[in-house]
């Protein structure tokens, strides 16, 4: 499982593993996975920030992230 954090913008988590784009894709975050979206918006939003804004409940994203072989640390995690 690799771990990534909450917050890191999602620009760099989709720049370091482009699958991230289709699993936010899947859950719900569709905007911010578009291009333009990704290099504008993308570059200061994070996940906590998206799933805030989207109404996404937490533990959604956790299962989903888990299924693809990621662990989501939160900032009281670390």
């Amino acid at each position: 499982m690799e771990k990534i954090s909450s917050k890191e913008t999602i620009y760099n988590l989709v720049s370091k593993y482009p699958i991230i784009a289709i699993i936010m894709d899947e859950i719900g975050f569709k905007d911010i996975t578009k291009p333009m979206m990704l290099q504008t918006a993308g570059r200061y939003m994070n996940l906590e920030k998206g799933a805030n804004i989207k109404g996404i409940p937490w533990v959604k994203i956790e299962e989903e992230f888990s299924k693809h072989g990621f662990i989501v640390e939160r900032e009281e995690q670390l």
